[in-house]
Protein backbone atom coordinates (compact mmCIF):
# COMPACT_ATOMS: atom_id res chain seq x y z
CA UNK A 1 0.00 0.00 0.00
CA UNK A 2 1.02 3.63 -0.42
CA UNK A 3 1.96 5.50 2.74
CA UNK A 4 3.63 8.76 3.77
CA UNK A 5 6.05 8.51 6.69
CA UNK A 6 9.26 9.92 8.14
CA UNK A 7 12.34 7.96 9.21
CA UNK A 8 13.85 10.76 11.31
CA UNK A 9 12.63 13.88 13.05
CA UNK A 10 12.98 17.09 11.10
CA UNK A 11 11.34 19.45 8.64
CA UNK A 12 8.73 18.60 6.01
CA UNK A 13 11.49 17.24 3.78
CA UNK A 14 11.74 14.17 6.01
CA UNK A 15 8.36 12.92 4.73
CA UNK A 16 8.54 10.25 2.04
CA UNK A 17 5.90 8.54 -0.09
CA UNK A 18 6.61 4.80 0.13
CA UNK A 19 5.13 1.38 -0.57
CA UNK A 20 4.80 -0.98 2.41
CA UNK A 21 2.75 -4.02 3.39
CA UNK A 22 -0.84 -3.53 4.49
CA UNK A 23 -1.32 -3.75 8.26
CA UNK A 24 -3.12 -6.65 9.91
CA UNK A 25 -5.58 -6.09 12.75
CA UNK A 26 -4.60 -6.87 16.31
CA UNK A 27 -7.07 -7.77 19.06
CA UNK A 28 -9.73 -5.08 19.37
CA UNK A 29 -8.66 -3.45 16.10
CA UNK A 30 -10.14 -3.11 12.64
CA UNK A 31 -8.45 -2.32 9.34
CA UNK A 32 -9.85 0.79 7.73
CA UNK A 33 -9.46 1.54 4.04
CA UNK A 34 -8.77 5.25 4.32
CA UNK A 35 -11.09 7.58 2.41
CA UNK A 36 -9.50 10.62 3.99
CA UNK A 37 -7.38 11.99 6.78
CA UNK A 38 -6.81 15.65 7.57
CA UNK A 39 -3.80 17.71 8.46
CA UNK A 40 -3.48 18.84 12.06
CA UNK A 41 -0.67 21.09 13.31
CA UNK A 42 0.19 18.47 15.94
CA UNK A 43 1.20 16.17 13.06
CA UNK A 44 3.93 18.64 12.15
CA UNK A 45 4.94 19.12 15.77
CA UNK A 46 5.38 15.37 16.24
CA UNK A 47 7.28 15.13 12.92
CA UNK A 48 9.64 17.89 14.04
CA UNK A 49 10.41 16.00 17.25
CA UNK A 50 9.13 18.70 19.60
CA UNK A 51 6.77 16.30 21.40
CA UNK A 52 8.99 13.23 21.57
CA UNK A 53 8.92 13.24 25.39
CA UNK A 54 5.13 13.49 25.49
CA UNK A 55 4.24 11.38 22.44
CA UNK A 56 7.15 9.03 21.74
CA UNK A 57 6.74 7.30 18.37
CA UNK A 58 8.56 4.44 16.72
CA UNK A 59 10.36 5.43 13.53
CA UNK A 60 9.57 5.21 10.68
CA UNK A 61 6.26 6.81 11.56
CA UNK A 62 3.11 7.62 9.60
CA UNK A 63 1.25 10.81 10.64
CA UNK A 64 -2.48 11.44 10.40
CA UNK A 65 -4.59 11.21 13.56
CA UNK A 66 -7.95 11.87 11.87
CA UNK A 67 -9.42 9.02 9.86
CA UNK A 68 -12.56 8.40 7.82
CA UNK A 69 -12.99 5.23 5.79
CA UNK A 70 -14.44 1.76 5.41
CA UNK A 71 -13.80 -1.25 7.62
CA UNK A 72 -12.21 -4.10 5.64
CA UNK A 73 -11.04 -6.58 8.30
CA UNK A 74 -11.70 -7.35 11.97
CA UNK A 75 -9.28 -8.28 14.72
CA UNK A 76 -9.92 -10.78 17.48
CA UNK A 77 -12.81 -9.85 19.77
CA UNK A 78 -14.31 -7.14 17.57
CA UNK A 79 -18.12 -7.12 17.64
CA UNK A 80 -19.02 -3.44 17.18
CA UNK A 81 -18.25 -3.26 13.46
CA UNK A 82 -18.49 -5.37 10.33
CA UNK A 83 -16.60 -5.22 7.03
CA UNK A 84 -18.17 -2.51 4.90
CA UNK A 85 -19.03 -0.22 7.82
CA UNK A 86 -18.13 3.44 7.25
CA UNK A 87 -16.34 4.89 10.26
CA UNK A 88 -14.65 8.02 11.52
CA UNK A 89 -12.27 8.46 14.43
CA UNK A 90 -9.39 10.09 16.26
CA UNK A 91 -6.41 7.71 16.27
CA UNK A 92 -3.87 7.47 19.10
CA UNK A 93 -1.01 9.90 18.52
CA UNK A 94 1.76 7.40 19.16
CA UNK A 95 0.76 4.75 16.60
CA UNK A 96 0.96 4.87 12.81
CA UNK A 97 -1.70 7.16 11.45
CA UNK A 98 -4.00 7.45 8.46
CA UNK A 99 -1.70 9.06 5.87
CA UNK A 100 -1.91 5.76 4.05
CA UNK A 101 -4.27 3.64 2.01
CA UNK A 102 -5.06 1.42 5.03
CA UNK A 103 -4.67 1.86 8.78
CA UNK A 104 -5.18 -0.33 11.86
CA UNK A 105 -7.54 1.43 14.30
CA UNK A 106 -8.71 0.49 17.82
CA UNK A 107 -12.47 0.17 17.80
CA UNK A 108 -12.93 2.23 20.97
CA UNK A 109 -11.99 5.46 19.12
CA UNK A 110 -14.35 4.90 16.18
CA UNK A 111 -17.90 6.02 15.50
CA UNK A 112 -20.19 5.48 12.54
CA UNK A 113 -19.38 8.06 9.87
CA UNK A 114 -21.91 10.70 8.83
CA UNK A 115 -24.01 9.75 5.83
CA UNK A 116 -24.81 13.25 4.53
CA UNK A 117 -21.28 14.35 3.57
CA UNK A 118 -18.60 12.74 1.40
CA UNK A 119 -16.76 10.14 3.47
CA UNK A 120 -13.38 11.80 2.92
CA UNK A 121 -14.71 15.13 4.22
CA UNK A 122 -15.75 13.43 7.47
CA UNK A 123 -12.03 13.24 8.28
CA UNK A 124 -12.21 16.98 9.04
CA UNK A 125 -14.46 16.31 12.04
CA UNK A 126 -12.81 14.22 14.80
CA UNK A 127 -9.85 16.25 16.15
CA UNK A 128 -11.33 19.71 15.71
CA UNK A 129 -14.92 18.78 16.52
CA UNK A 130 -13.93 16.97 19.70
CA UNK A 131 -11.62 19.83 20.72
CA UNK A 132 -14.48 22.29 20.37
CA UNK A 133 -16.91 20.03 22.26
CA UNK A 134 -14.51 19.40 25.14
CA UNK A 135 -13.50 23.07 25.36
CA UNK A 136 -17.12 24.19 25.54
CA UNK A 137 -18.78 21.59 27.69
CA UNK A 138 -16.00 20.13 29.84
CA UNK A 139 -13.68 23.10 30.37
CA UNK A 140 -16.05 26.07 30.04
CA UNK A 141 -19.28 24.29 31.12
CA UNK A 142 -21.27 26.54 28.78
CA UNK A 143 -24.90 27.05 29.77
CA UNK A 144 -27.94 28.56 28.00
CA UNK A 145 -28.10 32.32 28.31
CA UNK A 146 -24.37 32.82 28.80
CA UNK A 147 -22.30 35.23 26.72
CA UNK A 148 -19.35 33.53 25.01
CA UNK A 149 -16.41 34.90 23.02
CA UNK A 150 -14.74 32.61 20.47
CA UNK A 151 -11.42 34.10 19.36
CA UNK A 152 -10.18 32.57 16.12
CA UNK A 153 -13.58 31.40 14.90
CA UNK A 154 -12.44 31.28 11.28
CA UNK A 155 -10.39 28.16 12.02
CA UNK A 156 -11.74 24.63 12.18
CA UNK A 157 -12.01 24.35 15.98
CA UNK A 158 -13.44 27.86 16.32
CA UNK A 159 -16.04 27.24 13.65
CA UNK A 160 -17.32 24.14 15.41
CA UNK A 161 -17.23 25.95 18.78
CA UNK A 162 -19.43 28.76 17.45
CA UNK A 163 -21.99 26.33 16.07
CA UNK A 164 -22.10 24.24 19.23
CA UNK A 165 -22.28 27.24 21.57
CA UNK A 166 -25.15 28.81 19.61
CA UNK A 167 -27.02 25.49 19.68
CA UNK A 168 -26.41 25.32 23.44
CA UNK A 169 -28.33 28.58 23.83
CA UNK A 170 -25.40 30.92 24.35
CA UNK A 171 -24.99 34.37 22.84
CA UNK A 172 -21.79 34.16 20.82
CA UNK A 173 -19.39 36.89 19.76
CA UNK A 174 -16.58 35.70 17.50
CA UNK A 175 -13.48 37.04 15.79
CA UNK A 176 -12.70 36.02 12.21
CA UNK A 177 -10.88 37.42 9.21
CA UNK A 178 -12.67 38.77 6.12
CA UNK A 179 -12.46 35.43 4.29
CA UNK A 180 -14.46 33.68 7.01
CA UNK A 181 -16.68 36.46 8.39
CA UNK A 182 -19.83 35.59 6.42
CA UNK A 183 -19.50 31.87 7.20
CA UNK A 184 -19.10 32.47 10.94
CA UNK A 185 -21.99 34.94 10.99
CA UNK A 186 -24.02 32.27 9.24
CA UNK A 187 -23.37 30.02 12.22
CA UNK A 188 -25.15 32.56 14.43
CA UNK A 189 -22.33 34.67 15.88
CA UNK A 190 -21.80 38.41 15.97
CA UNK A 191 -18.44 39.06 14.26
CA UNK A 192 -17.02 42.53 15.00
CA UNK A 193 -13.76 41.82 13.17
CA UNK A 194 -10.55 39.80 13.10
CA UNK A 195 -9.09 41.17 16.35
CA UNK A 196 -10.46 41.73 19.83
CA UNK A 197 -10.14 45.51 19.50
CA UNK A 198 -13.77 45.76 18.47
CA UNK A 199 -15.03 43.40 21.18
CA UNK A 200 -16.93 45.06 24.01
CA UNK A 201 -18.38 43.88 27.28
CA UNK A 202 -17.47 40.85 29.34
CA UNK A 203 -18.08 37.16 28.86
CA UNK A 204 -18.89 34.11 30.95
CA UNK A 205 -16.28 32.22 28.94
CA UNK A 206 -13.60 33.25 26.45
CA UNK A 207 -12.34 30.50 24.16
CA UNK A 208 -9.08 31.19 22.36
CA UNK A 209 -8.27 29.12 19.26
CA UNK A 210 -5.77 31.54 17.71
CA UNK A 211 -2.01 31.88 18.24
CA UNK A 212 -1.64 35.03 20.31
CA UNK A 213 1.24 36.82 22.05
CA UNK A 214 1.24 37.06 25.87
CA UNK A 215 -0.08 40.61 25.91
CA UNK A 216 -3.13 39.62 23.85
CA UNK A 217 -3.71 36.60 26.08
CA UNK A 218 -3.80 38.99 29.04
CA UNK A 219 -6.31 41.14 27.18
CA UNK A 220 -8.47 38.09 26.56
CA UNK A 221 -8.40 37.27 30.26
CA UNK A 222 -9.54 40.83 30.92
CA UNK A 223 -12.69 40.15 28.89
CA UNK A 224 -13.73 37.35 31.24
CA UNK A 225 -16.32 38.36 33.83
CA UNK A 226 -15.70 37.72 37.54
CA UNK A 227 -15.98 33.98 38.15
CA UNK A 228 -15.64 33.11 34.46
CA UNK A 229 -13.10 31.07 32.52
CA UNK A 230 -10.51 31.50 29.78
CA UNK A 231 -10.06 28.31 27.73
CA UNK A 232 -7.10 27.84 25.39
CA UNK A 233 -5.72 25.03 23.26
CA UNK A 234 -2.09 25.87 23.92
CA UNK A 235 -0.29 27.37 26.91
CA UNK A 236 -2.81 28.19 29.65
CA UNK A 237 -3.69 31.84 29.90
CA UNK A 238 -3.36 34.02 33.00
CA UNK A 239 -5.63 33.52 35.99
CA UNK A 240 -7.03 36.32 38.14
CA UNK A 241 -7.65 34.83 41.56
CA UNK A 242 -8.89 38.16 42.92
CA UNK A 243 -11.75 38.11 40.40
CA UNK A 244 -12.19 34.35 40.44
CA UNK A 245 -11.17 34.07 36.77
CA UNK A 246 -9.69 30.69 36.06
CA UNK A 247 -7.68 29.48 33.06
CA UNK A 248 -7.99 26.06 31.47
CA UNK A 249 -6.10 24.43 28.62
CA UNK A 250 -7.72 21.69 26.55
CA UNK A 251 -5.83 18.92 24.78
CA UNK A 252 -8.19 16.74 22.80
CA UNK A 253 -8.79 13.12 23.68
CA UNK A 254 -10.61 10.42 21.72
CA UNK A 255 -14.22 9.90 22.79
CA UNK A 256 -16.39 7.78 20.51
CA UNK A 257 -19.62 8.75 22.29
CA UNK A 258 -18.96 12.48 21.89
CA UNK A 259 -17.89 11.91 18.29
CA UNK A 260 -21.12 10.03 17.65
CA UNK A 261 -23.06 13.03 18.95
CA UNK A 262 -21.18 15.30 16.55
CA UNK A 263 -21.89 12.91 13.67
CA UNK A 264 -25.60 12.95 14.55
CA UNK A 265 -25.57 16.75 14.38
CA UNK A 266 -23.87 16.68 11.00
CA UNK A 267 -26.50 14.30 9.65
CA UNK A 268 -29.28 16.43 11.15
CA UNK A 269 -27.94 19.47 9.30
CA UNK A 270 -27.02 21.24 12.54
CA UNK A 271 -23.22 21.04 12.25
CA UNK A 272 -21.38 22.14 9.14
CA UNK A 273 -18.04 20.57 8.18
CA UNK A 274 -15.95 23.20 6.43
CA UNK A 275 -13.14 21.92 4.18
CA UNK A 276 -10.80 24.49 2.67
CA UNK A 277 -8.82 22.13 0.42
CA UNK A 278 -8.57 18.51 -0.67
CA UNK A 279 -5.27 17.06 -1.87
CA UNK A 280 -3.81 13.68 -2.74
CA UNK A 281 -1.53 11.65 -0.49
CA UNK A 282 1.50 12.58 -2.61
CA UNK A 283 0.90 16.24 -1.71
CA UNK A 284 1.08 15.75 2.07
CA UNK A 285 4.77 16.80 2.33
CA UNK A 286 3.85 20.08 0.65
CA UNK A 287 0.97 20.57 3.10
CA UNK A 288 3.44 20.14 5.98
CA UNK A 289 5.83 22.61 4.32
CA UNK A 290 3.07 25.20 3.93
CA UNK A 291 2.14 24.78 7.58
CA UNK A 292 5.75 25.27 8.63
CA UNK A 293 5.94 28.41 6.50
CA UNK A 294 2.72 29.80 7.99
CA UNK A 295 0.90 29.84 4.65
CA UNK A 296 -1.56 26.98 5.23
CA UNK A 297 -5.09 28.23 5.84
CA UNK A 298 -8.25 26.30 6.59
CA UNK A 299 -8.84 22.58 6.95
CA UNK A 300 -7.02 20.38 4.44
CA UNK A 301 -8.27 16.85 3.77
CA UNK A 302 -5.80 14.33 2.35
CA UNK A 303 -7.32 11.66 0.11
CA UNK A 304 -5.25 8.52 -0.63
Amino acid sequence: MKVVRFHRYGDAGTLRVEEIEQPTPGPGQVIVQVAGTSFNPVDATIRAGHLRQVFPVTLPFTPGIDVAGTVTALGEGVTRFEPGDRVVGLLPMTVDGASAEYVAAPTEVLAAAPTTVPLADAAALPVTGLTAWQALFEHAAVQPGQRILVHGAGGAVGGYAVQLAVQAGATVVATAGPRNTDRVRGYGADVPGRDIDGVTGQFDAVLNFAPVPPEEMAALAGLVRDGGVLVTTATPGPQDDARGVRSSSVFVRADAEQLGTLVDRVDAGKLHIHVADRVGLDELPEVHARNDAGTLTGRTVIIP
